[in-house]
């Protein structure tokens, strides 16, 4: 069995082919080059798992690919949007409520809500997983993850705009 190539001769042999790659994936040099340096990010914590080591090329292409599918995945689930076309979309925020919400305010406000909705909220804005993760993660199903996102938006909303005595009328049980 061929002893694992260290990691400096990999990135040599390989870097122009995955590079050119990216480029023909992204479409620009600066997410070329981070797709790149992601895939020899992943290969320095998980190659070693490779058993035929002479298949590492071709790992390096596809966790280059994996990468890349992902950040579509994710650039499609939070798009940039312009402010004019979603205004309407948007809750009404009174300013008073701009003036007492901070990050500060968010985190605390968060840590009031219902605990089986604050884990799902958490996962889901703070970390960026998405509904399928979190559902594996808190070993719920999917239907229940979504739901408990949902009421514990209501929660956080009813907190920081009405005061903790909306929190209670704003939850169900799930």
């Amino acid at each position: 069995m061929p002893s694992p190539p260290d990691f400096e001769s990999l990135a040599r042999r390989y870097y122009r082919d995955l590079y050119y790659f990216a480029f023909s994936l992204a479409g620009n040099e600066a997410e070329a080059s981070d797709l790149v340096q992601e895939t020899f990010y992943i290969w320095a914590l998980k190659g070693e798992q490779l058993r035929e080591f002479d298949r590492a090329k071709s790992w390096l292409f596809t966790t280059l690919h994996r990468e890349f599918l992902q950040i579509t995945r994710r650039r499609v689930r939070f798009q940039e949007q312009d402010l004019d076309e979603v205004q309407q979309e948007l809750p009404p925020v009174t300013p008073d409520v701009v003036n007492r919400i901070d990050a500060a305010t968010a985190l605390n406000s968060l840590a009031k809500i219902d605990e089986r909705y604050r884990a799902p909220l958490a996962l889901y804005y703070l970390e960026d997983y998405s509904y399928q993760e979190i559902s594996a993660i808190l070993n719920v199903p999917l239907g229940t993850v979504q739901s408990r996102i949902a009421r514990g938006k209501a929660q956080l909303l009813a907190l920081l705009t009405s005061g903790t005595a909306a929190v209670n009328s704003a939850g169900g049980a799930s």
